[in-house]
């Protein structure tokens, strides 16, 4: 046992201990010299049966960990290794585990489980995206801490592996009794992403009805046999998720992550509700069409139903993980009210943040990526007619506020983020559109500066560095230079979203790499270049991503392959630079 005030490898100094299991001990530790707090799991070597197999799995857990960023998981910052102890140190998460709360208080409300269980979706469809997937396979209450802020993390990937095709069934059989999956037994056939689905299931089973599975009656009953008050929309999403077929359960936790969030409308009650209101109108429809003079409410009802179907369409699209479902939702969207933009920036907001199969090869990113085959489909759908051989596009131009929040995105989508040819000239006729916009409730007055800053550079970047007949530069390199800079300076100045600010370290940082030796010949000078990159390494270090945001995830990919790049920006400088290269220091 370690002593309070013991230093561990110099740096770590023992404050408590936090918990103890059969094979390690997690001790509270500070580094003083940076006022950190680290939880460090212990295991000994002597006295620990089939230590290799323990070590194996340790080494896992933190080879795993050391690759992974996300804000629902700890992160593994060192490892320590001597003859008689393996040490590992890692974030130190201050909260309790989701079993000590309810062997304290008791089953939790279902709106709490709810927001527990979508934050596990996310976390889990986060391992299950990495190449090749990894299957955590250890879900439970006691593997989950919430902090104060409602927060749920993931610990203990003591169990977790990578899934390969190629391997029929699960070398070990590792798990929990009671939230394993069947085939997480011996002969049951290999773990996969729906093993994660089946025991989030019995997690959430458990914190419903604070019924463990293992204990009497042994099996999982619908949640409504312990408390008739629960949700029977949220009893349909657990049993699904629980059934011991795998083909029979949800198929990633992206589907199941869209149920939970609109559990209600699964509830018999609601379900009933739906179909009285649908009676009720269509006995009304056909009143109204006996009926001559009631032809205005028809028309309003009328109204209605597309309303409901264009609701029904986002919610569906939302729902669907292949890009040839989702975008066939969108579609019927944007056919039944083609002036809403709704449907249009939910589409490119899908391309850009969530459906990311394709990467920009020469940076790395994986993020914030506009395919040519996307970019065409967002063509199509504006320009698809209707009667009266009606463009799409001429449809949302009536709408001009909602015109200019479109324009405003895909303006910046192109700037950014299209891997086509002619990004720059794609650009400028929707940045110019939102730069000659008003403020509204879809256009705020600093995305309108920014349109316009972008549109400026958009506007010449075709003509960048040509010269005149009489051989003076049209567009200078330094000029481009200005621009950049200006652009960083605004998102700085007012901290409007920290995407935006990546963005424009994003463009910076990419023409640093691609341009450094055109800057140099402008006249842009050493210094000026080597601040601007320890600006923007200050910026990456300080910048905190909201964590509870939709692209949370992805905004952390992107702040983290920007610190990648920023060792290829200083090469590219130094080689503008070099003797005989560069004009100026």
């Amino acid at each position: 046992m370690r002593k309070t005030g013991e230093l561990i490898d110099g740096r770590y100094k023992i404050l408590r201990k936090l918990g103890e299991g059969g094979m390690s001990v997690v001790y509270l530790a500070v580094n003083e010299k940076v006022n950190k707090h680290w939880a460090i799991k212990e295991v000994k070597k002597e006295g620990v049966e089939n230590f290799e197999t323990v070590h194996q799995r340790l080494l896992t857990e933190a080879d795993i960990l050391k690759r992974l960023h996300h804000p629902n998981l700890p992160d593994i910052v060192d490892i320590i290794e001597n003859e008689e102890t393996f040490l590992l140190v890692m974030d130190y998460i201050e909260g309790r585990q989701l079993e000590s709360i309810v062997q304290e208080y008791g089953p939790q409300k279902e709106e709490t489980v709810v927001n527990w269980g979508k934050q596990l979706c996310d976390v889990l469809s986060y391992l299950h995206s990495q190449n090749p997937p990894i299957i955590y396979r250890d879900m439970k209450p006691a593997n989950v801490m919430v902090q104060k802020d409602g927060k749920v993390v993931l610990i203990d990937f003591g169990t977790a592996r990578e899934f390969k095709e190629s391997q029929a069934e699960d070398t070990l059989c590792l798990g929990t009794c009671g939230y394993a999956a069947p085939e997480q037994y011996k002969g049951q056939g290999q773990s996969d992403i729906r093993t994660d689905i089946y025991c989030l299931g019995v997690t959430l089973y458990y914190l419903l009805t604070g019924h463990n599975p293992i204990c009497k009656p042994y099996e999982i009953y619908p949640i409504r046999y312990w408390n008739t008050n629960l949700s029977s929309g949220l009893e349909m999403i657990i049993l699904k998720c629980t059934r011991k077929n795998p083909s029979k359960r949800y198929q990633s936790c992206e589907e199941l992550q869209q149920e939970l969030s609109h559990y209600y409308k699964l509830d018999i009650e609601y379900q009933k509700s739906q179909k009285i209101k649908k009676l009720m109108l269509f006995c009304f429809l056909g009143l109204t069409i006996v009926s001559g003079f009631l032809s205005l409410v028809f028309y309003r009802e009328e109204k209605e139903l597309v309303k409901n179907a264009y609701e029904d369409c986002l919610y569906e699209a939302q729902r669907q993980r292949g890009k040839e479902q989702y975008q066939a939702c969108y579609q019927a969207a944007i056919t039944l009210k083609p002036k809403d933009s709704r449907a249009y920036k939910a589409l490119l907001e899908t391309f850009l943040w969530k459906d990311n199969e394709e990467q920009e090869e020469l940076q790395g990113y994986s993020v914030c990526f506009f395919s040519e085959k996307e970019e065409k489909f967002i063509r199509e759908m504006l320009g698809i007619t209707k009667e009266g051989n009606k463009r799409n596009e001429e449809y949302l131009k009536s709408r001009k506020r909602e015109y200019e929040s479109f324009a405003y995105i895909l303006g910046l989508a192109y700037f950014y983020s299209y891997n086509g040819t002619g990004n720059k000239a794609a650009a400028e006729k929707w940045l110019k559109i939102a730069g000659e916009g008003k403020p509204s409730q879809g256009l705020q007055e600093a995305e309108i500066i920014r349109a316009q800053k972008l549109w400026k550079i958009a506007s010449y970047y075709d003509r960048l560095g040509m010269y005149h007949q009489g051989g003076d530069v049209r567009i200078s390199y330094k000029d481009y230079w200005g621009d950049l800079t200006e652009i960083v300076k605004h998102e700085k100045k007012n901290r409007y979203k920290s995407k935006d600010l990546l963005f424009a370290y994003k463009e910076i940082l990419s023409q640093m790499i691609t341009s450094a030796f055109q800057f140099a010949g402008a006249g842009v000078t050493k210094a000026e270049m080597e601040k601007q990159l320890r600006e923007i390494e200050e910026g990456l270090d300080a910048m905190k991503i909201e964590k509870g945001s939709a692209n949370a995830v992805y905004e952390e990919e992107m702040k983290r392959n920007l610190c990648e790049n920023l060792s290829a920006a200083h090469h590219s400088i130094e080689a503008a630079f070099e003797e005989g290269s560069g004009e100026n220091e």
